[in-house]
């Protein structure tokens, strides 16, 4: 045997054995610590769709993050000029506020020895009214630039330290863009008491309660006549209620509602109550919180301590207002008002509430962690709960078996020996990718796994393309060996050119695409490298050991259909109406989904899809009146037959959509007590986020088919490449149409099948197109119909089995993979399809509408590189 076959041999061999180190993490659990202390530490990674856990896009609040600095500069600003005694009036404003002066002396000491010392403040107008002088203050224009850029990267800090505390493994907390914050919290086991944890804003302030306002106004009757006369609800945001009750409170106090827990029954009751407008005390100045237990109540409660600025403040506080009741407001919800019995020293205070334990240790530690400088709006919120993520896990391995099986059987017997090398090849195919993604770090999602899908199709498609070729050259009499390594030649540049197409496509998802879209493109380009590898060079040298060894070895292929002559391009009339039909039906269902007027998914429209579990099958006539009866409007209900489960979306074009989705799960809970709900899952997009993702799935597209056509006029010629992304974008309107015809949801999954598609569909137009350009050159014929019906009847066995074999994944996961990839192999069984009728029917014809009915002058492909 040769050195150049046993250093081959070495290197796969080298190869196998370095990917048992990269992939042994990820399969044994309880490798020894020295292990991944000294050889490898990483592992592959599961997405949220497959874990569990939670995916949140956060947005902070810029406006009140403004207003928030701009009033705690005010508070500084009026103590100081209490304390030089000085008369004013402070009128605030929308982001400003104006000071009126009734001396001219209490104007210069204002200008000259206060103002001077707050260089965040400027003043934007002044002048005299009357008998009054006024100054009207706001944020310098630099200390609003510093905020706007510095505000995110204090958000990002609050919220690492708060997530470090909570105990998260491998949380991923980045920026996205300029102004959001992605965060990932894998293998969560309570998913919504993190998202209570990371959103809270932990704005703690303390304020004196405006006693007389409430006893003028006798509050509880006014409030009770308010909802009585329907004007507003009880649970309708704080700032409704806040814009009914202004013009019966002073304006120096505002409305809030004491949040309590009745000790007896469990439910929480809302009391109203009119605080005064300044805070005495805010969390700046908090030390310390802990959780202690109440002797008396058995309850606990939350311990803070102040530092010692704030300890004197507190007490000097509590020494002057003796007998008035104090309220402990957080986030714009008041836990307790007690009454001041004493002036308080040392710095200590307590919220209460009825908390359990669980309640208090997590306000404890968003308190401990620091507020938000800003409240933060969920744009995004998809949370998987474990045993969907499982049940996900448990049905795709289920169902990548079984397509696995079929594929393998079908190889095995339809090329008998070369199969089962076909077979090997495969399994190092995902052997290999698993290893590399594991390397990478890279995380495997859903889509990744029909990237994986589409990487069996093209394996087996390689080892097609190279046993058809060895048919070929066995049929003009070619020695066994000589029509291998000839098959082997011939076959390389069609794989190439197919392959980089697909690579050209996936890289130019990966940088237009998002979420799914992006893991779908990592997998498929790890698969598109690695497959080149293991069918040029891995299966090769089984031949090249058995050839070196000199052993007989004998090819024998079973043949769908023997020397085909079918008259393809007899037909291309019929075909072209049909697909111009269904093209131009795409193209209204394209037109439609961006009008929003199509059964587009929440990730396009924003809105919520739920996820629940019943212990008996739910009533959906029953669960559709209630909600309509409750005020929800666009909703859909599906239930999932056998397994009581009921999937819930509900369309909104709202920028946040928390509340509505805690109200509907509250409403479920409570009026249907007997199916007791479990949330598996839910999705929130809001509406900034649907209209990012619906723009990056169009760059996407139109993005991949202008690489397909740029690389393929690169090496054929320009035609063929428009011929190449004309074909393709044919078949993702055709499938669009279909889906468009039946009722189905267009989503994020269902464009990621569409790219699947495109890359299938490609290859074997590729295929075939590389075919018509050898043909060219050996001048089978010079009449272009004949020259197309020559090409594809060589290569039709290749299609049909590249068809069949892709199908059987496609349709195991349709059959086997669950309700939440259902559609995505709908999509990928009709797109395979589609793809093969395209290459065969309809590529051509338009290469041959391009090229003017004529045959073209080519350069032999080789000479392009």
């Amino acid at each position: 045997m040769s050195l150049r076959i046993k250093l081959k041999i070495a290197f796969l061999v080298f190869l196998i054995l370095f990917s048992v180190f990269l992939l042994l993490p990820t399969f044994v659990k309880d490798l020894p610590p020295w292990f991944k202390k000294y050889i490898y530490r990483g592992e592959l990674k599961l997405g949220l769709d497959l874990k569990g856990g939670v995916h949140l896009v956060l947005r902070p609040d810029l406006e009140k993050a403004l207003k928030t600095q701009f009033d705690n500069y005010l508070q500084d600003i009026k103590a100081q000029a209490l304390r030089t005694n000085i008369n004013f009036e402070l009128i605030p404003e929308e982001n400003k506020a104006t000071f009126k002066f009734y001396k001219e002396e209490d104007l210069r000491v204002f200008k000259d020895e206060i103002i001077k010392g707050f260089k965040e403040l400027q003043i934007v107008k002044e002048g005299k009214e009357k008998d009054a002088f006024f100054v009207e203050v706001s944020l310098s224009q630099e200390k609003v630039s510093y905020i706007r850029e510095h505000i995110l990267d204090q958000v990002l800090e609050v919220i690492r330290n708060r997530i470090d505390q909570f105990g998260v493994a491998e949380p991923i907390i980045t920026k996205q863009g300029s102004d959001k914050i992605v965060i990932q919290l894998p293998g969560l086991k309570d998913p919504q008491r993190a998202i209570n944890v990371v959103g809270q804003t932990a704005q703690l302030e303390f304020k004196l309660v405006d006693e007389e306002a409430m006893q003028k106004l006798n509050l509880d009757a006014l409030i009770n006549s308010l909802i009585k006369e329907k004007k507003i609800s009880l649970d309708a945001p704080i700032e409704e209620w806040r814009k009914l009750i202004k013009p019966y409170i002073p304006p120096d106090s505002e409305f809030y509602f004491l949040v309590e827990k009745d000790r007896t029954t469990g439910k929480i009751i809302k009391k109203p109550i009119v605080l005064k407008k300044e805070a005495v005390l805010t969390g700046t100045y908090l030390k310390n919180a802990q959780v202690r237990i109440d002797p008396q109540f058995n309850e606990p409660y939350v311990w803070i301590q102040f530092d010692s600025r704030g300890a004197k403040i507190f007490e000097q506080i509590t020494g002057e207002n003796v007998g008035k009741r104090l309220a402990i407001v957080l986030d714009e919800v008041v836990r307790s008002a007690p009454v001041i019995r004493e002036k308080i020293s040392g710095g200590d205070a307590q919220i209460t509430g009825s908390f359990t334990m669980e309640e208090a240790s997590d306000l404890a530690l968003v308190l401990r962690a620091g507020a938000l400088p800003a409240p933060v709006k969920i744009l995004q919120n998809i949370t998987i709960g474990p045993s969907l993520g499982k049940d996900s896990i448990q049905k795709g391995i289920i169902a990548g078996l079984i397509g696995a099986s079929a594929v393998i059987v079908f190889t095995s017997i339809y090329y008998r020996i070369s199969g089962m090398i076909a077979v090997c090849a495969l399994i190092l195919n995902i052997y290999f990718l698993l290893a590399l993604l594991s390397a990478f770090q890279a995380t495997l999602t859903l889509p990744g796994i029909a990237g994986i899908i589409l990487s069996i199709g093209m394996g087996v498609d390689s080892n097609v393309l190279i046993f058809e070729r060895i048919r070929d050259e066995l049929k003009l009499g070619r020695s066994t060996y000589s029509a291998i390594f000839q098959g082997y030649s011939r076959a390389f540049w069609t794989i190439f050119d197919a392959h980089i197409t697909v690579l050209i496509t996936s890289l130019i998802l990966f940088l237009f695409g998002t979420g799914p879209i992006r893991g779908f493109a990592v997998t498929l380009s790890i698969s598109i490298i690695v497959n080149l590898f293991t069918a040029i060079f891995a299966t090769k040298i089984f031949y090249e050991y058995l050839y070196e060894k000199g052993k007989e070895f004998k090819i024998k292929f079973f043949e769908i259909i023997r020397n085909p002559k079918i008259d393809f391009m007899k037909y291309k009339k019929i075909f072209a109406i049909v697909s111009i039909l269904f093209s131009l039906i795409g193209i209204l269902a394209f037109i439609q989904a961006f009008r929003g007027k199509a059964n587009l998914g929440i990730d396009f429209t924003g809105g919520t899809l739920i996820y629940l579990k019943s212990e008996i099958p739910p009533s959906l006539d029953k669960i559709r009146k209630t909600l309509s009866q409750e005020g929800f409007g666009d909703f859909t209900l599906q239930d999932v037959k056998g397994e009581n489960m009921l999937l819930l979306k509900l369309k909104s074009s709202k920028e946040t959509l928390t509340e509505d989705v805690n109200k509907i799960l509250t409403t479920l809970k409570s009026k249907f007590p007997e199916y007791n709900f479990t949330l598996l899952g839910k999705e929130e997009i809001g509406a900034t986020i649907s209209k990012e993702l619906k723009k990056k799935a169009t760059l996407a597209i139109l993005g991949a088919l202008l690489g397909i056509i740029l690389y393929l006029t690169f090496r054929f010629n320009f035609n063929f490449g428009v011929a190449a992304g004309i074909a393709t974008f044919h078949d993702v309107l055709f499938t669009l149409a279909i889906f468009y015809l039946l009722g189905k949801e267009i989503n994020l999954l269902f464009i990621t099948a569409l790219l699947t598609l495109a890359g299938y569909s490609l290859t074997d137009t590729v295929v075939i197109f590389d075919r018509i350009r050898e043909n060219i050159l050996n001048r089978k014929s010079k009449d272009f119909d004949e020259l197309v019906n020559i090409s594809i009847n060589e290569v039709l066995a290749r299609t049909l089995i590249t068809t069949i074999t892709t199908l059987f994944g496609s349709v195991s996961l349709l059959g086997f993979g669950g309700i939440v990839i259902r559609d995505f192999a709908l999509a990928l069984t009709i797109g395979f399809i589609v793809g093969t009728y395209s290459s065969i029917f309809i590529a051509s014809p338009i290469l041959k509408v391009l090229h003017k009915g004529k045959v073209p002058e080519l350069i032999p492909k080789e000479r392009l590189f």
